[in-house]
């Protein structure tokens, strides 16, 4: 049963960014206001510092890498860890694998985590838009001396 206390993240002020059906978008994206993605996006989202951000991966979009938002609602799929400082819905059917960092969640019956789930705070959440750089593997790091 739905808690009404809880209200879907509504848009936010400022434009909204349309990633459509059929539209493949590879590379990391920094936004701010709204961000529809109804199409894949191969790379990381990010909101950008202090701006208010919603992120929306509707039914059929998906999103392949890490997601650092202060809201966001899921439908479609995210292969990837979530990191949500204020709110995240996973909607019927919304698919997630990935570890799952979160201050506020709704589950609907048929959205399914594939991964763990923290709870954390505004003050213990790391700054959404900070994005950690991989480390390189052993072997990926050529010596440019030789």
């Amino acid at each position: 049963m739905r808690n009404k206390n809880m209200q879907t993240p509504a848009a936010t002020k400022g434009g909204t960014t349309l990633i459509s059906a059929g539209t493949k978008v590879t590379g990391d994206i920094v936004f701010s206001g709204n961000l529809d993605v109804e199409g894949q996006v191969h790379g990381s989202i990010s909101a950008e510092p202090g701006a208010t951000a919603l992120l929306r991966v509707v039914s059929g979009g998906h999103v392949e890498g890490e997601i650092r938002v202060p809201s966001a609602a899921i439908s479609g799929s995210v292969k990837g860890n979530i990191f949500s400082s204020e709110q995240l819905e996973l909607a019927k059917g919304a698919k997630v694998t990935g570890d799952v960092f979160y201050n506020l969640i709704e589950m609907a019956m048929g959205s399914s985590i594939d991964g763990g789930l923290k709870h954390t705070t505004a003050s213990d959440t790391p700054e959404v838009t900070k994005l950690v750089p991989k480390t390189p593997a052993p072997g990926d790091v050529k010596d440019s001396t030789a």
